[in-house]
């Protein structure tokens, strides 16, 4: 059974950082992309970040326009975690964060093209 699990979630004053990250289990995504969502209330659940592989060890990284500059996404040394490091926050970053995998290399923008998803984690940034 596949899993995902988040941590690093929190509040945050306008400005500052948090680091989220997400740990896979139950299936290798060694070539499969792997990235982040977020929803925030009554809004529907939108593209954060995600990686995708061009080559056996090589990602590119693809980035909502609102978070270009600020977030950045990186995958472990395993390639069953990610990370989304995340600078300058803004009070509209502020969301439940889901980490999401899908059984290809390629990324996606689409909620409903991932596979898999973990439970969220909550990021607040006060003003």
């Amino acid at each position: 059974q596949v899993q995902l699990v988040e941590s690093g979630g929190g509040l945050v004053q306008a400005g500052g950082s948090l680091r989220l990250s997400c740990a896979a289990s139950g299936r290798t995504f060694s070539d499969y992309a792997m990235g982040w969502f977020r929803q925030a209330p009554g809004k529907e659940r939108t593209f954060v970040a995600a990686t995708r592989w061009i080559g056996r060890s090589t990602y590119y990284a693809d980035f909502a326009d609102s978070v270009k500059g600020r977030f950045t996404i990186s995958r472990g040394n395993d390639k069953n975690t990610v990370s989304l490091q995340m600078n300058s926050l803004k009070p509209e970053d502020t969301a439940v964060y889901y980490c999401a995998a899908r059984t290809t290399s390629a990324s996606t923008a689409r909620p409903h093209d991932w596979d898999y998803w973990g439970q969220g984690t909550q990021v607040t940034v006060s003003s």
